[in-house]
């Protein structure tokens, strides 16, 4: 898997771009904040069914598995758009 390190700031300008180039490209992006701290941003719907981070949510967390299955029964829209 490819990953992009940029600055906040480049994630701050463009967010909703940056966010969807991770999640149609499955390539991670790590974010460098101000006092040096990293954070990944990494689409969560890839392929490989061991994504160990879903997995865990799922299985552990009551309010992470009903945000997804609110998620999978609404129709899609683009990151940005309002509604």
């Amino acid at each position: 898997m490819d990953i992009e390190v940029i600055p906040l700031s480049q994630l701050q300008m463009d967010t909703p771009g940056l966010l969807t180039k991770c999640c149609d490209s499955g390539e991670a992006v790590v974010v460098e904040l101000p006092d040096h701290r990293f954070v990944a941003i990494q689409s969560l719907n890839g392929d490989d069914e061991a994504d160990s981070l879903v997995s865990d949510l799922m299985e552990t967390n009551a309010a992470f598995r009903a945000l997804v299955e609110k998620s999978a029964a609404s129709p899609r829209r683009p990151f940005g758009a309002e509604g």
